[in-house]
């Protein structure tokens, strides 16, 4: 059994139960729970004591040397988080997927290539977390303070879409709009919900309510 090692930022620990907490509990499926990122192993083995025995827990990633960890606390599966057709088969094999996380390069084209191949995918309800954002602001992870590729400046269109119904301009990610339910963004976190996504209504109850509202 190839040695696992695992290193996490202290301030992700609440986030992870705060949002992955609600999973563990879960009763009429088993969870479906995708890592990119396996590096040496030692996620995807939290991921399976946390999860528990029946999770089906898959890693991703591009250095062949995480193989040695296939079949240890999951199933490691070998290729490019920015390969499309390499991650519809791996959640295909998976039988589906209801929580990511990317821990991958963090990468600023890698990020958003993943997201826009594993969103739509990601079963109604699913959640999506992508960790250590703070590359953002670091030109050599293809960010930088103030530049369009930084990953926030996308994070800022997926809100502009979440608002579409109240403006004019197009829909800046168009696969992602109605399916994007919330966005929370925390130090180095962003977390997607997925759940389909409704045009909103308003309505004024009782006699006389002649009130202002938004409309």
């Amino acid at each position: 059994m190839a040695p696992s090692l695992v290193h996490k930022w202290h301030h992700y620990l609440p986030l992870y139960e705060r949002y992955f907490g609600p999973w563990r509990s879960r009763t009429n499926a088993r969870l479906r729970f995708l890592e990119i990122g396996v590096s040496q192993g030692g996620s995807l083995a939290m991921w399976r004591r946390y999860f528990g025995p029946d999770a089906v827990i898959f890693g991703v990633d591009i250095d062949p040397a995480c193989a040695a960890y296939d079949g240890q606390s999951g199933q490691v599966r070998i290729g490019s988080q920015d390969d499309p057709d390499f991650l519809r088969r791996v959640v295909a094999e998976m039988g589906g997927v209801d929580v990511i996380l990317d821990d991958g390069s963090h990468v600023m084209a890698h990020i958003r290539a993943s997201l826009l191949a594993l969103f739509p995918l990601l079963s109604p309800g699913g959640i999506y977390m992508i960790e250590d954002l703070h590359t953002a602001y670091w030109k050599k992870f293809g960010g930088g303070y103030g530049s369009r590729d930084n990953f926030f400046d996308f994070v800022r269109l997926c809100i502009a879409d979440m608002h579409h119904w109240y403006h004019q301009e197009p829909l800046a990610h168009p696969d992602l709009a109605l399916q994007v339910a919330g966005l929370h963004v925390h130090d180095s976190i962003v977390v997607i919900d997925k759940a389909q996504v409704h045009k909103p209504t308003h309505s004024r109850v009782g006699e006389g309510s002649a009130g202002e509202g938004a409309e």
